[in-house]
Parts: structure tokens; C-alpha cells; sequence
């Protein structure tokens, strides 16, 4: 049997709960994608039958640059496989090799609620800052993202906590098409991860994004992550290295909790409390920690890198394996609502 297809298999044998998750191909993946996001996928691979795409659709709903997006799909695609999202363990596709998705979004389309939308968190700050291109597919984005995620009738969508909202409007429109065309779509829960939910840039101003600089990629050069790291924000009440702090309040402490063991943690926040380390120290603590997890994902995205028949071949036996699935959804869809 080709362990790409283990998965549809797999759900018929051991029937697993589907899950869905989707990360855009806007660009370098960083840290905050990876403890917010891939860390938590790869935690839930044996426990529900996973579903990951590369959502190109919503990549293009901000200004976005059409000559390097195959690049980018290529280079999430390896990061991803590199970190834990393996052939015969889940599914990983590109979201626009299976148009079933934007089909879907467009029924979901007549179920959405005008106001319910402009009300999304989401909209309102991507909105402020794109107020030059705050286009129709920016204000439709939940719609194409539950479509996402009922189209493969999902139990389960991993999502930080920016997203809780989002997936709850995906519950009201299944629980909407339920009510009107029979009892069809689940209503899915989102996971929320214990920790990395919400990791803030190295500004300390805000949530981390490779559009406002102030993030870290996960598979950047060690000397590069240093660099960014060192002159990173802490607590601002440390103005001198005898000052003590509040690790509570302090970005680099939060990573601390994302890579370092709970004896480091303790140490660091004790530390950080009496002043008898400093925010330089801490950050080398932490840039070794990190480290330790990003050095192996960085030499298998390097080894993936020389082997494309392995990665497309992914891609594609995934795409197909989604496609069949999408394509039986949607039959029973457009038979419920009397199409054809």
C-alpha cells in the first residue's frame, strides 16, 4: 500500500475524527506559526485523521507578489514537512489544486450574515492595515475559511486564539445549512493550544508577522535568529542589568515557556525576579533552547530541499486524496439544496 493514501485508509479502518488546518503561503514561516500552529498539528497526528492545506485563496486577499507564490507554497510545503507533517501521517495540499473549496464558499455564501462579518476582528485590523485594498474577499475570508474545514466535514480545526471567532462563525453556518437542508455538516471545535497560542513580535507591540518585520523564521540561519533575538524587547522596567523584572510581562520569558524545559523556566524567572540575570543572559538561555528544536527541522527542510520528487509527490497524491473527498461533499450538497 503507498503511504501517501494511508490516511483515507486509515479513516476508514479506524474512523478518526477529520481535522482541518490551514497555514498561508504569505511568506517565510516563523516562530509564532510553529508554536501557535505546526507544533500543535504534529501533537494530533495519531489522535484525528489530519487535514492540512496550503491556502493560497487567502493569500491573495492582501497585496501579495504573483511572481514568487509558487516559491512560497514550495517553501511552506518543505517547512511543514520538515517539521513533523509527514507522507502517510496526515494530508498536506494546495488549497487551489481542489476548487471544491471556493464552491462550497459560495453556497456558504447565501447562509453568511452581512453584519456577522463586519463585525470579524480579523477584517477590522487587516482593514487598518491594508485601508488601501480592503477588498470583498478580505470581508469574505471566513467564509472561505469554513468552507475549508466543513468541506472535509471536520470534527476539529487546531487555530491560536485570534481565530476562536472564525470558527465559530464556521459552527453557525453548519448548524445554519443543517436547519434548512437536513443534518449534514458537524459542528467543529476549535483546539486552542496550552501554550503559543499567541506569540507577540520581537517589538513587543504585537502579535508576530513577517509583514510588520518583527518576527523570527523557524528555519533561518542560527547567526540570524541571534541577531534578531538579541536586541528583542523585554520588560521595560529593566532599564539596567541590576533592575529586576516581571517575567509575566516579558515576550523572551513566553518563548522560554515555548522551548525551554521547566527547570530553565523556574531558573530564568527567579532570575528575572532578582535581577541575578540579565535580559542578555536570558535570551542566550533561550537561543539555545531554541536551537535544539529548530537545528533538526532546518537540516531535514535542507535535505527535502534537494528532493522534489518526494515533496510534490506529496502534494499532489494528497491533492487527489482531498479532491475525492471534497468532490463527495459536495454532491451531497448541491443534492440538498436542489442542484444538480
Amino acid at each position: 500500500m503507498n503511504a501517501m493514501h494511508g490516511p483515507s485508509r486509515q479513516a476508514q479502518e479506524q474512523k478518526r475524527p477529520n481535522l482541518f488546518s490551514g497555514i498561508q503561503p504569505s511568506g517565510e514561516i516563523h516562530i509564532g506559526n510553529y508554536c501557535g500552529a505546526i507544533r500543535n498539528w504534529t501533537q494530533l497526528l495519531d489522535e484525528y485523521e489530519c487535514i492540512f492545506g496550503i491556502v493560497d485563496y487567502h493569500a491573495i486577499t492582501v497585496a501579495y507578489d504573483a511572481d514568487t507564490m509558487q516559491a512560497r507554497i514550495r517553501e511552506a510545503a518543505i517547512t511543514n514537512m520538515a517539521a513533523g507533517l509527514e507522507p502517510g501521517r496526515c494530508l498536506l495540499f494546495v488549497q487551489s489544486q481542489v476548487p471544491e473549496h471556493t464552491e462550497l464558499a459560495w453556497i456558504l455564501n447565501t447562509l453568511a450574515p452581512m453584519g456577522l462579518l463586519g463585525r470579524m476582528t480579523q477584517f477590522k485590523e487587516k482593514s487598518r492595515r491594508n485601508e488601501d485594498n480592503i477588498n470583498v474577499g478580505l470581508f469574505d475570508y471566513p467564509v472561505l475559511q469554513a468552507a475549508d474545514v466543513l468541506l472535509y466535514r471536520s470534527h476539529a480545526v487546531p487555530v491560536g486564539e485570534d481565530q476562536i471567532q472564525h470558527i465559530e462563525f464556521t459552527r453557525d453556518l453548519a448548524r445554519k445549512f443543517n436547519l434548512r437542508f437536513g443534518d449534514f455538516f458537524p459542528e467543529p471545535n476549535a483546539l486552542v493550544p496550552k501554550s503559543g497560542a499567541r506569540i507577540m513580535g520581537l517589538d513587543g507591540q504585537a502579535k508576530m508577522s513577517k509583514s510588520l518585520n518583527n518576527y523570527i523564521g523557524l528555519i533561518e540561519d542560527p547567526d540570524e535568529i541571534w541577531n534578531k533575538l538579541r536586541p528583542s524587547f523585554t520588560d521595560p522596567a529593566r532599564k539596567r542589568r541590576s533592575d529586576p523584572g516581571n517575567p509575566l510581562i516579558c515576550n523572551i520569558y513566553t518563548l522560554h515557556e515555548n522551548f525551554s524545559p521547566p527547570d530553565v523556566q523556574k531558573e530564568v524567572s527567579q532570575g528575572c525576579k532578582s535581577a541575578s540575570i540579565g535580559c542578555i543572559d536570558c535570551k542566550k538561555m533561550l537561543f539555545d533552547h531554541m536551537m535544539k528544536v529548530f537545528d533538526p527541522i532546518r537540516e531535514r527542510a535542507q535535505a527535502l530541499e534537494k528532493q522534489s520528487e518526494l515533496v510534490d509527490g506529496f502534494l499532489e497524491e494528497s491533492a487527489t486524496t482531498c479532491k475525492r473527498l471534497a468532490e463527495e461533499t459536495m454532491a451531497e450538497v448541491r443534492s440538498r439544496i436542489g442542484l444538480r
